[in-house]
């Protein structure tokens, strides 16, 4: 199934929540950690197919930075915790819901996304994830469509390339699944139907890599 086919289940809808997208780029093959999301009054699904720690997250379009309304919460060890969690997450104000998953292991952190750009059109965009993206800025974009080699050549232009190639002995990080994430974040934007996408963290590890947050905009045609 194509990118386009994909974005045609959500039309009619502005703001995609982020257990949406990540079930939008699941469909496209990459990876996201497995999760389970509880909507509003909803009680958690008995037995909960997820493996502990787990992390959960307030699940709302409305809030753009989790973190600011200390909305999420980081390993959690058992059911009894969870459940603590999962009703603190709902009484925020703006909740729709909470998205619960399992801890991913901890890799190197960039950012990719997609916007409409009014002067170029739709571009990618790539950097260091997390925090080091507001703090450094160090992004670089690329205008789509985006090919695996344009996409490598892409992440070879940001200042923190080195990090991606094994840095103070650290392995070096699987370049080949970073081109996937890269080319499927252009496949959504050429679309024409988003406004903006982002994925951000992506861990990436010296086998694979894993979305860990994402959001989308849809475009107001």
């Amino acid at each position: 199934m194509t990118a386009a086919d994909l974005i045609k289940t959500i039309e009619g809808k502005t703001a995609i929540g982020e257990y949406e997208t990540k079930a939008l780029l699941a469909a496209l093959g990459l990876p996201v950690p497995r999760g389970s999301y509880v909507a509003g009054e909803e009680e958690l699904p008995r037995p909960l197919a997820l493996s502990y720690p787990l992390v959960a997250k307030i699940a709302s379009p409305r809030i753009a930075a989790k973190s600011e309304v200390r909305g999420v919460r980081l390993g959690i060890a058992d059911e009894e915790a969870l459940r603590q969690a999962v009703d603190e997450l709902k009484r925020i104000e703006g909740a729709e819901g909470v998205l619960i998953e399992e801890m991913a292991p901890q890799g190197v952190e960039v950012i990719a996304g997609g916007i409409i750009d009014p002067q170029f059109g739709p571009v990618v965009m790539f950097g260091l994830g997390g925090v080091f993206v507001e703090l450094y800025k160090d992004v670089a974009f690329g205008l789509v469509p985006l090919g695996e080699e344009e996409a490598l050549r892409l992440a070879a232009r940001i200042k923190g390339y080195r990090l991606l190639q094994g840095y103070r002995g650290a392995p070096p990080v699987d370049m080949n699944a970073l081109a996937r994430v890269l080319t499927a974040v252009s496949e959504i934007i050429a679309t024409g139907r988003i406004e903006e996408i982002t994925l951000n963290p992506v861990a990436l590890y010296p086998d694979g890599a894993m979305v860990l947050d994402a959001k989308m905009v849809v475009r107001q045609i």
